[in-house]
């Protein structure tokens, strides 16, 4: 039995492909037409009550289904008014003397207007929607991969959030796809249903002359209407549902909520349109009654719902003037009585590492008890930067600042402006995709975080813009990116003498014999902090403490500089440093011709202070704008864009090319574990002339 019940839809499935072939008695297809059209009311109520449509992911497949179930009934009942004279059970004979209630012209005209509507207006539409929802969804696809992308970045998601947000955009462009393709079905089934009903009128006018039926016209006629009309009935509300399905693609609970709230969120919309409606039945030649009731309920309900609207405002206005009476009361002393104490003088040189200030607008945006929730997110990014890096960020002093515009903010490292940026708080960002496939109004303007053309967009038109293929950003994760990026690109300053004695001390509790032998009788705190901006400078995670310690303690043994310890440390993270910049096991590059690394070696000279690199203009030319063609590659692909070289020249070739391109990294061959696929965006060479005189 549980066998049965785990395959009740194949078996169903089955039975319903034997319709077509075995004739049924007319009781049992009288149970199945009513099974048929309870069916199809109980798809068309679910449409309306879920929230969101991948709640009901098998409409599609359910859809075709309900098909065929439809199609193996009208050849059942085609099949019984063709061949028992006309009587098709008693569900059709009730349907059809329902519709004509005598008038047989009539019935016909009724029955070809429920077709119509259904084939031209309900059918029609459905199949339209699909097919741009289908194309919009694929195509808003990369913008809503960056948007996760941005969102598992800046630490307001982790990878478990990230994996479930993209296999719920898989699954809504599968499912916008099989429904483009299901509406098909839908037409199929109203064409095939008005063909089927020609059928056995004139069929069934054959055969009953021929077999001597007595008022074959009324008999074959309120059969054919009744059976037309029981299979419209359920084709209509399942075309109903699939149009259902395909409109709601922006919606927050079901259909029922939706408009419950949507339209008592308007009650000077209802009370102006019972007024005009109530004017309207005094105007004479009108329907008085009618229009003077509907306009005056209407009239009286957006009263009284304006009104308590009214009174939820002065009360919400009443409570924040008490809150501000409240906050002026509070006895605070005077700038000048603070700072007669010298003590207090030394406050102000305190320098904070990461200080943000902002101006009067975006207050709301960050005051945790006005229900800011910058603070909060700041919280997550701390927590998520530390699992990936290996470094707390300190924590960051938020201060409004009279010098700013409204809507801008500023970030300051130790005391000075590194970042600056507005945010129009009443409004979304759209960031501006490869190829719109629509154009919308808006305020240009450039994302901070990452430089992409974008603009400003008003609230309404928001979804506009995500199915033109922008993707849109509320301001504070726009501001939150920001600061997120600039605390990532300054980290190494971030790190003191106080920090990596913090670091020592918790590795001291899983490795304390590692700690007591490298500090100090090999490593000082000094030469340790130098070595770890080194790696937090490039983007290296130095959560691996214990790995870095013994490689540097190693790598001392053969040499004081330690910009090479440095390199020999990042030979012994390779995994990390893979895992930091390969995607799906492949690693895209820009690597160096050999005669370019020789003249790079060359250029090597060393002083007092240590190696460096002495390249001459022309060969850094050449690099540079050999280099700023090849970005654009990286660019078009989303990837971080990145060098290749041999471990020789690794970290002064790096130091070189950070002087152009900030975001653009070096890596040795070293670095790179040997299960990665390498491929190779370009190569940078030599001018034949210079190849020519080195050879010479």
């Amino acid at each position: 039995m549980k066998r049965i019940l785990q395959n009740g839809i194949a078996l169903a499935v089955v039975v319903i492909v034997l319709f077509i072939i075995i004739p049924l008695p007319t009781p049992l297809l009288d149970v199945l037409l009513v099974v048929n059209i309870s069916l199809s009311m109980l798809i068309l109520v679910i449409t309306m009550t879920v929230s969101d449509a991948l709640d009901f992911s098998i409409f599609p497949s359910l859809l075709l289904i309900t098909t065929l179930f439809r199609l193996g009934l009208n050849v059942s009942t085609t099949r019984a008014i063709l061949g028992n004279d006309g009587n098709a059970g008693s569900v059709i004979l009730s349907f059809g003397n329902m519709i004509t209630q005598g008038n047989i012209v009539l019935g016909i005209i009724i029955f070809l207007i429920i077709v119509l509507v259904q084939l031209i207006v309900v059918t029609k539409g459905a199949e339209r929607v699909s097919e741009v929802a289908a194309r919009f969804t694929l195509d808003a696809m990369p913008g809503k991969q960056m948007a996760i992308d941005a969102d598992l970045s800046s630490g307001l998601i982790d990878e478990q959030g990230a994996k479930a947000r993209r296999a719920k955009i898989q699954k809504e462009a599968d499912f916008y796809g099989a429904m483009d393709g299901a509406t098909k079905f839908v037409k199929g089934d109203a064409t095939l249903s008005l063909i089927i009903t020609f059928i056995n009128l004139i069929g069934g006018m054959i055969l009953g002359s021929l077999n001597g039926v007595e008022n074959v016209w009324d008999v074959y006629s309120i059969a054919t209407i009744g059976d037309g009309l029981v299979s419209q009935v359920p084709s209509l509300m399942i075309s109903t549902a699939t149009a259902m399905v395909v409109t709601r693609t922006v919606s927050d609970g079901s259909l029922n909520d939706d408009v419950v709230r949507q339209f008592l969120g308007q009650p000077k919309a209802i009370l102006t349109s019972g007024l005009v409606i109530a004017l309207l039945g005094c105007i004479p030649g009108t329907p008085h009654a009618p229009l003077l009731i509907v306009g005056a309920a209407l009239a009286a309900a957006g009263w009284m719902m304006t009104s308590r609207s009214d009174k939820k405002k002065v009360e919400e206005a009443a409570a924040a003037a008490a809150a501000v009476q409240q906050q002026e009361e509070a006895v605070q002393p005077s700038a000048s009585e603070y700072y007669k104490d010298i003590n207090n003088v030394y406050t102000l040189l305190t320098v904070d590492p990461i200080e943000m200030e902002f101006g009067y607008s975006l207050i709301p945006m960050v005051d945790e008890n006005s229900g800011g929730k910058l603070i909060g997110r700041i919280v997550i990014f701390r927590r998520q930067y530390a699992q990936d890096m290996g470094f707390v960020i300190p924590s960051i002093r938020f201060h409004d600042s009279s010098a700013l515009g409204t809507n801008q903010y500023v970030v300051k490292i130790k005391g000075e402006e590194v970042a600056r940026g507005e945010i129009l708080v009443d409004y979304y960002l759209a960031l501006e995709p490869t190829n719109p496939t629509g154009e919308i109004d808006g305020i240009e303007t450039v994302e901070p975080a990452y430089g992409i053309p974008s603009r400003w967009i008003l609230p309404e038109n928001k979804e506009m813009a995500e199915i033109y293929g922008y993707t849109v950003i509320d301001p504070l994760s726009v501001m939150q990116t920001h600061l997120s990026e600039v605390v990532r690109a300054h980290a190494y300053e971030l790190l003191g003498r106080a920090e990596v004695m913090q670091l020592v001390e918790n590795l001291k509790r899983t490795a304390p014999e590692l700690v007591e032998e490298a500090i100090p009788n090999f490593l000082t705190y000094a030469n340790l902090e130098r070595i770890l901006r080194n790696l937090l400078r490039e983007g290296v995670p130095i959560r691996d403490l214990g790995t870095i310690l013994e490689t540097a303690v190693d790598a001392l043994g053969t040499t004081k500089d330690l910009d090479m310890v440095t390199e020999n440390v990042r030979a012994a993270l390779s995994r990390t440093i893979t895992r930091r910049f390969c995607e799906h096991g492949q690693l895209r590059v820009v690597t160096l011709d050999a005669e370019v690394e020789k003249r790079v070696i060359a250029s090597l000279s060393k002083n007092e202070q240590g190696i460096y690199l002495a390249m001459g203009p022309d060969l850094m030319q050449q690099i540079v704008t050999q280099l700023a063609d090849l970005m654009k590659k990286f660019n078009d692909l989303g990837q971080t864009p990145i060098v290749l070289t041999s471990q020789v020249i690794r970290v002064y070739f790096s130091r070189m090319l950070a002087q152009f391109y900030p975001n653009l990294y070096v890596l040795a061959f070293n670095e790179i574990t040997s299960d990665v696929q390498i491929q190779s965006l370009g190569n940078i060479t030599l001018a034949r002339s210079e190849r020519k005189a080195a050879a010479v």
